[in-house]
Order: C-alpha cells, then sequence, then structure tokens
C-alpha cells in the first residue's frame, strides 16, 4: 500500500510540477556545467564528465538522470565553449535536451579568474498522461510532446583553493501544452549559488567544505551542505546535508591524473519516502584530455 501511494505520488507530482524542478545531483561539485555555464574552461584542458543518478531506488516512476558534459578553453584561455547534454525521467514524463554554452574568463589575480558565462539550446518535453488514467480527463488530455528553448546565465570566479559562482540555468519560463488555454504549466526559474574552499589539514589531508544554495518561486530556499576529506591528492571521502531531502555519502578515487570516478548515495529523510525506497545512487566519470605528453596535470579539486 505504501509503495502504491509513492508511485501515485510520483504520478501527480510529474503531472502538476513537471519541467519546474530542473535536475539536482550530490556530486555537484564535480559536475558544474550542469548548474552554471561559466564552468565552461574552469578545467583549463579539455574535460568530460558523465553523471547518472538513479533516485528512490525501489519505487516504480522515480526519478532517473543522465548527464555528459564537456568543455575546454580555447583562444589563450580567455575564452571557453562547452557542451551540456540531458535525460531525466520521472514516471510518465521524460526531458531530454542539449544546451552550448560560451564563457569568457578574466584574470583577477596570479591564480584566479572570474568568468563570465552563457548558454542555451533546447530541451523536448514528452508527458504522456493519458496513459495513466484514459478515462480522466485530467489524465486524458493532458499529453504534452514540445520543444521549449531556453537560455542561462552564470558567473564563476576559482583559483587552486576556493571557487564560488551564481547562476540560473534557464532564464526562459516556457508555458507548457502551448495548444491548451486551460494549461498553467510552465517552467519556473532558478536560481543557484555555490561555494567551496580547500583547507590543508596536514601534508597527506585535505578539507573542502562545499555549499549550493537553490532558490525558486514558489518553494523555501534549499541548501545543501557538504564537507570531503582529500586523502593523499587520491581519495575523496565525504558527507552531505540536503535540506528537506536527505544525508548524503560521497567517493570519489583520481584512478589516474586524467581519470576520476565518484559514487554517492542518499539516505532520504523524507518520512514517507524513506519507508519504501533504497536510498538513492549516483555515479560520476570525469576525464581531462592532455595531448601535450611534456604538461603536468594539477590535481582539480572542484
Amino acid at each position: 500500500m505504501k509503495k502504491y501511494i509513492a508511485v501515485t505520488a510520483i504520478t501527480m507530482v510529474a503531472l502538476c510540477c513537471y519541467g519546474q524542478q530542473q535536475v539536482m545531483f550530490t556530486q555537484y561539485m564535480f559536475n558544474g556545467l550542469a548548474l552554471n555555464p561559466a564552468y565552461a574552461g574552469s578545467h583549463e584542458t579539455i574535460s568530460a564528465t558523465f553523471l547518472a543518478r538513479e533516485q528512490w531506488t525501489g519505487i516504480d516512476g522515480a526519478p532517473s538522470t543522465q548527464t555528459f558534459s564537456i568543455h575546454s578553453p580555447i583562444v589563450n584561455q580567455r575564452m571557453s565553449i562547452g557542451l551540456l547534454l540531458l535525460h531525466d525521467n520521472i514516471g510518465v514524463t521524460d526531458q531530454t535536451g542539449a544546451y552550448a554554452s560560451y564563457a569568457y574568463r578574466i584574470p583577477v589575480s596570479e591564480k584566479g579568474r572570474l568568468a563570465f558565462g552563457i548558454q542555451g539550446g533546447a530541451t523536448f518535453y514528452d508527458a504522456g498522461f493519458s496513459s495513466v488514467s484514459p478515462d480522466n480527463p485530467v489524465f486524458a488530455n493532458g499529453d504534452v510532446n514540445e520543444w521549449q528553448p531556453n537560455v542561462g546565465f552564470g558567473m564563476y570566479y576559482n583559483d587552486d583553493r576556493f571557487y564560488a559562482g551564481i547562476s540560473s540555468p534557464q532564464l526562459i519560463e516556457n508555458q507548457f501544452d502551448r495548444d491548451n488555454p486551460d494549461s498553467d504549466s510552465r517552467l519556473v526559474r532558478h536560481y543557484f549559488a555555490t561555494a567551496g574552499y580547500v583547507i590543508d589539514l596536514d601534508r597527506n589531508l585535505k578539507l573542502k567544505p562545499n555549499l549550493l544554495v537553490k532558490a525558486v518561486e514558489g518553494a523555501p530556499v534549499e541548501f545543501d551542505v557538504n564537507a570531503n576529506l582529500l586523502i593523499h591528492e587520491v581519495i575523496w571521502v565525504g558527507a552531505s546535508w540536503r535540506s528537506f531531502d536527505s544525508f548524503d555519502g560521497l567517493v570519489q578515487l583520481q584512478i589516474t591524473p586524467q581519470l576520476q570516478f565518484g559514487y554517492a548515495y542518499d539516505f532520504i529523510t523524507t518520512t514517507d519516502l524513506s519507508r519504501v525506497n533504497g536510498g538513492s545512487h549516483e555515479i560520476m566519470l570525469n576525464y581531462r584530455f592532455v595531448f601535450n605528453k611534456s604538461r603536468i596535470i594539477t590535481p582539480r579539486y572542484f
């Protein structure tokens, strides 16, 4: 019975609020282009990241998200370009998008750069609500199949120990089901702020606290507070708290100077969902391409 209630709740969330909540990640500090176009080029070389998230495992129709991003500086490290591909499925709704980004990076200190970024692209929304209950007019007439263009903006500062950024990845509040005059479903603009700092504890230990703040109209401000411990520049071990949602455990492994693997598990704190699901799983792979064999790859902390 509890599982049935959870499935029904997911379907209603998809019906009433699809497109209003942008995808979330526990390993946001290693997947910056998904939140901020100004992040492009911050790895100082071509960098590709794949991330897959399975949320609320054990519940039919629970969110499933995949992203792939690639970005690189160009033209004397001042300009950067990037590409973000995303897919997100929840209940009977599905969205697939592609966004290109451009960032201009200004040196403000010996190691620090301030970047201004923009992005543009489109997302295809496919909502098959009629499959839920064909006899119910609320569902039967609710199918949506349409492309929605959008643009985003962000600012991002980073040096070798500190980063901070603000962004709004989708500025246009598109209306869904535009052919239906009674539809009030629309994309709600999200605002993100991120920051993190690396602290030396001793020669082989570093601590990196991170903070993500998300604000959206009609919902409480959400906080994601995280701390990661870096051991011997090889293993990250961390924990996070996401307001109104979960406690999370993270581990990242620097397999080679160019290849990094990450895994996160979310312990759901929402009472009703925590009783009927197996938590949320997230994996991340990042690879930095280096074509000059004499170039030294410096560690990336974010």
